[in-house]
This record gives structure tokens, C-alpha cells and sequence, in this order.
């Protein structure tokens, strides 16, 4: 799988999906707050193959095979990976007619509402999956079995992933959102200028989050075309946890 070099030596692990297909609509795939291109399993490939187009799984830095993380997070560090990284990293990737599904999962949702609301104009649509737009008490009780899982060994499994970056990436993870710093994030006001056409899911057994996430994105983004969709039996994972649905619910908003 290659790899693109952006400002400051920074190198981005990414992975192309049906580049056989020619299309000016793309899916760009944006993982989790833990996540990478293998963690998402075969979902990016079966959404291409059902939509028929072309895809690209890339790795933030911090993550997987890209580059170590450089400096300590603060409270922007999503807009960060939206507004520094992503668009530059899509103009490497990217050819000057094509535009963007954004497909975000978690801190990928986020990621993906951030950055439509600056470049709505180089997207087709987003699709955004247990994204989150505030900080709420569901969040920090999520994070804190995570952290005592993680202290047992038995989140050994994402080095498999992230290798001697594992963790460096998980504190980076649990310790902003849980310090004071964070403990008032809310970028609301920061998502209010997307226009393009958004699909909000989220599973109702979400241990990181409440309905209220999906609500708060539908209620300031001003997409003509928006849908709200919670899915029953599913966690934070949609996309592993309800995976057919999932792919039918994207395939018929895009294709509509």
C-alpha cells in the first residue's frame, strides 16, 4: 500500500479500492479515535463494490504504518486532522475534478462534519457514523473501561494495528477526553456551514455516546438533504455491527 508525504516529512499510509473504476466521485474512508485501514475490515470494499466507486482508506498521523505522532493534543486536535491534514492530503490523492464521499466513523465523523463545513465545495456528500459534536458524561463513562481494559492487556490486540505507536495513541486518546481542557468541547458553531447532502448514523446502544450526538448535527448543519438513521442492536461499530444495513442505508441515500 503507498504512502504520501505532506508538509513538516509527515508520511500517510493510505490504500486505494477499485481504482480500476473511473468515476469524479470517490469514497474517502476516515477511521476512529483507535482506528486504521485493517480495523475497518472488508466495509470500505463492500460500500465501493455496492456504490461502484472508486475508494481510498487512509491512516491519520499517529496512526497504523503513518508517521508518530509529533506533538501533545489540545482541544483542537480534530479540527487539526479536518482542516490541516485531510485537505492536503486530498489534494495529493485526489484529481483536480474529483469529489469526496467522506464515509467517518467516530472521531471520522467528526473529522468529516469539520471539514465539509470549509470545503463543502470539494464534496459529493458525508456519511457520519457515532459521531460527536459535544462532550457528554456518556463519553467519559465509556472511556474509563476502555482504560482499565487497555491497563489488563486485553486491548493488546490493537498493536496488531498500530504497532510502537499503540500507546502513545490510546492515552492520546483517553487522556483529552477526559482532561479538564476538554470537558466543555462542543464545535456546533463549527459545523454550521455544511451544505452538502449528510447521512447522520448512530447505533442506540452507543456506550460512547446518546441520541443527542445525531440531533445536534441535524440540527445545525444546513444540508437540504439530510437523514437521521439509529440502529438498533448496534454500539459504536455500525459499520461491523450492522454491516448489511449499513451498506443498504448508504447505497440508497447516495443514490437517490
Amino acid at each position: 500500500m503507498p504512502f504520501v508525504t505532506l508538509k513538516n516529512d509527515i508520511h500517510i499510509h493510505y490504500q486505494l479500492l477499485h481504482s480500476e473504476i473511473q468515476s469524479d466521485t470517490v469514497l474517502v474512508f476516515l477511521h476512529e479515535a483507535l482506528g486504521s485501514i485493517g480495523q475497518w475490515k472488508d466495509f470500505p470494499e463492500r460500500l465501493c463494490a455496492s456504490l461502484n466507486l472508486p475508494g481510498i482508506v487512509y491512516e491519520r498521523q499517529g496512526y497504523g504504518l503513518s508517521s508518530s505522532l509529533t506533538s501533545q493534543r489540545g482541544a483542537d486536535y480534530l479540527e487539526q486532522y479536518a482542516l490541516t491534514e485531510l485537505p492536503e492530503f486530498l489534494d495529493l490523492v485526489l484529481k483536480e475534478q474529483q469529489k469526496a464521499i467522506l464515509v467517518g466513523h467516530s472521531d471520522g465523523g467528526t473529522i468529516a462534519l469539520l471539514y465539509a463545513n470549509d470545503y463543502n465545495h470539494r464534496l459529493h456528500a458525508i456519511v457520519t457514523m457515532a459521531a460527536h459534536v459535544i462532550n457528554e458524561p456518556e463519553t467519559l463513562a465509556g472511556i474509563e473501561p476502555a482504560v482499565k481494559a487497555y491497563e489488563k492487556g486485553k486491548l493488546d490486540g490493537l498493536k496488531k494495528y498500530h504497532g510502537d505507536k499503540t500507546e502513545d495513541l490510546f492515552y492520546a486518546w483517553a487522556d483529552t477526553w477526559k482532561a479538564p481542557f476538554f470537558r466543555d468541547w462542543n464545535i456546533c458553531k463549527k459545523i454550521d456551514k455544511v451544505t452538502v447532502d449528510a447521512l447522520i448514523l448512530q447505533g442506540w446502544a452507543d456506550q460512547y455516546g446518546t441520541e443527542q450526538q445525531v440531533d445536534l448535527i441535524l440540527d445545525h448543519i444546513k444540508s437540504n438533504k439530510k437523514q437521521k438513521l439509529m440502529l438498533e442492536q448496534c454500539g459504536h461499530h455500525p459499520h461491523l455491527e450492522q454491516k448489511e444495513a449499513v451498506i443498504k442505508a448508504i447505497t440508497t441515500f447516495i443514490k437517490e
